[in-house]
């Protein structure tokens, strides 16, 4: 049995700093996921021990999750899957001279939704677990269908173009193999019986889009000056005014983690929908919004703890990263589940405590390294912008191995430059992508375990409200934009 002054060595935490520096940088190039960073560095940890080995782990998986809001906030280029919502008003706010404030705000976000997701780990981690477990294909459909809901809220503009661009990643989501039937869709050659990897998707939508743009336009938009991007931090004002945002939206994360197979991009997401909801002002989301950021980078961050809860507590893995961690577990000779808590209570213990030790760490080098990372946004294009691309272009490759991948991000990127000529958002397209698969597959699951009967969906209470919930975001958004439209004909017509 270790004692806390065995588990709070000074090589712990060194370890601790190691996996945490480690991450953010696999976390800011793009294509290089925290998965990927926990998956290469697992070997290492083979003759360590348990305590040691996570934590080098969960360093490099607290470190990963942030270290995608830097590109995403300095080059619109999303690190991880999970940093594509911080893009929406944390690239904004750089282009504005703000990236200063903007990249404080995602660490201290981050560090705050860790550290939440946390503590409920440790209070309520067996109670949640059982929760979890009553989710089947009903109920991840609705979870879909949910998060398909918040097209409506990101498209103030236009809701039609938001549908449209939906619509484009709802069928990319369908090519490949079906996953229930074994058919063939839209696969014209063999490579693309796999389907279309996210993290492609995601780099040819953003990061590349954003070089084809940045090209063509010879105006650096984004220069600004020395002076200011080293001093200032985000506003203190704005913190203390956020504390609530950041402390829904960690919840909203650990939930979202503890539910297996879901992750932190739709956490993100579904955090933001919720902060532009909730503001007074939701049409500054999306525009360089503080809030936006604040609570796409806690809900992401929540769901590492959140995560644990079910490979901690039942042994079921809530994410690939925790699948890689439950074979580190096994490595050590340890079994996940109820017993490791008795057997085992003082690794549960390390685990919970370098968990934190992360965070901290994770907030400190994350201060500490702004003035580091402002100088990418001071690099000219003619530098900057080669440099982006090889980064995709090998990113791409590395999230499977296959040339096949690199011609997607190309092809996404052309799609997503024609969609900016356009004004048309990239978002709804990567949420299509990204929920497509989960909403066709579950849903048709569902309807395999009823028989075919479509009362399944409103028959379990925990589906039933999500879709309520979902039908009631549209219509709170068709009304919110229907009313205001009204009001100005009628003002019109006075004048007239």
């Amino acid at each position: 049995m270790l004692s806390m002054a065995e588990i709070l060595t000074l090589s712990n935490f060194l370890i601790c700093f190691l996996g945490v520096t480690a991450g953010i940088v696999i976390g800011a190039l793009p294509g290089l996921t925290p998965t990927m960073g926990v998956a290469l560095l697992l070997p290492i940890t083979f003759s360590m021990a348990p305590i040691p080995s996570f934590a080098l782990l969960l360093g490099v998986y607290v470190g990963g999750t942030y270290g995608g809001s830097i590109s995403a906030i300095l080059i619109r280029t999303p690190g991880t899957p999970q940093a594509v919502a911080t893009v929406l008003d944390g690239y904004p706010l750089a282009r504005s001279g703000h990236a200063s404030e903007a990249l404080s705000t995602a660490v201290i976000a981050s560090g705050f939704g860790g550290i939440v997701s946390n503590i409920i780990l440790i209070c309520l981690a067996g109670q949640i677990a059982k929760v979890a477990l009553a989710f089947g294909p009903a109920e991840y459909f609705a979870i879909g269908i949910f998060g398909l809901s918040m097209v409506a809220s990101f498209c103030s503009k236009s809701i039609s173009k938001g549908i449209f661009s939906c619509g484009v990643g709802l069928v990319v989501s369908t090519i490949g193999v079906d996953q229930i039937g074994g058919m063939s869709r839209f696969a014209y050659t063999s490579s693309m019986l796999g389907g279309i990897q996210t993290v492609s998707a995601l780099i040819g939508l953003f990061a590349l889009t954003e070089v084809f743009s940045k090209a063509v336009d010879s105006v650096n938009h984004y220069e600004i000056e020395a002076t200011e991007v080293s001093r200032k931090l985000v506003p203190m004002k704005e913190v203390k005014k956020n504390i609530p945002n950041m402390l829904r939206s960690s919840i909203i994360g650990t939930f979202i983690g503890i539910v297996p197979a879901t992750g932190g991009g739709i956490a993100a997401f579904l955090a933001y929908n919720e902060a532009r909801r909730a503001s007074k002002h939701p049409e500054r989301f999306g525009t360089g919004e503080y809030a936006g950021v604040f609570a796409a980078e806690s809900a992401n961050n929540g769901v590492t703890g959140g995560a644990l809860v079910p490979l901690l507590t039942l042994g079921v893995p809530g994410d690939t990263i925790t699948a890689v961690l439950m074979g580190a577990l096994t490595i050590q000779g340890l079994t996940p589940g109820p017993l490791l808590f008795q057997n085992s209570p003082d690794v549960v213990t390390g685990i919970y405590t370098m968990l934190l030790i992360c965070n901290v760490l994770m907030v400190v080098l994350g201060l500490l390294g702004t003035r580091v990372f402002m100088h990418i946004i001071k690099i000219p294009n003619n530098i900057l912008l080669p440099c982006v691309m090889v980064l995709c272009f090998v990113g791409s490759f590395a999230s499977g191995n296959k040339i096949f991948d690199v011609q997607t991000a190309v092809v996404m990127g052309i799609v997503g430059f024609l969609f900016s000529l356009s004004d048309i958002p990239a978002a709804p397209a990567l949420l299509g992508i990204i929920l497509g698969s989960t909403i066709e597959t579950n849903f048709r699951r569902a309807l395999v375990i009823s028989q075919g009967s479509y009362s399944i969906f409103v028959q379990k209470p925990i589906c039933l409200a999500f879709l309520l919930i979902s039908l009631g975001s549209i219509v709170f958004v068709a009304v919110r934009d229907i009313l205001p439209s009204k009001k100005k004909k009628s003002a019109d017509g006075a004048e007239n």
